[in-house]
């Protein structure tokens, strides 16, 4: 039973891994390639963790907190770190395949006076 739960969570780290670091390598622009390693690739690294968490607590002495240490800075990290590397990339004006606010709101607006 124990190598099941562990295998599963190893499986489901390792496809989350992979599909965060395939959504890096292959969006179109700088914002879209932050999602990739800042939420699939932190939920597979953290499912890695908490079976290696299981499987030391259930072989030592005694529970293992060494992993819930990297998971809780893991989790605390990756968000301020993409938040960080969003501001200077919009700081350094680096182009986005969204369009900017002002062009959003004049679309609205000429829809809306299209409807009347």
């Amino acid at each position: 039973m124990l190598e099941t739960t562990l295998s599963i969570l190893i499986v489901i780290g390792a496809l989350f891994t992979f599909i965060g670091s395939l959504g890096l390598a292959r969006m179109p622009d700088f914002y879209t390639r932050l999602h990739g390693p800042t939420k699939a690739t932190t939920l597979g690294v953290g499912s890695l963790l908490i079976a290696s968490m299981i499987h030391f607590s259930t072989q030592g002495e005694g529970v293992s907190f060494h992993e819930v240490l990297v998971t809780l800075f893991l989790f605390i990290t990756a968000p301020v770190s993409a938040h960080l590397l969003s501001k200077a990339a919009l700081h350094l004006r680096v182009r986005s395949i969204a369009p900017p606010p002002a062009q959003i709101e004049q679309a609205d607006s000429e829809a809306d006076r299209g409807r009347e």
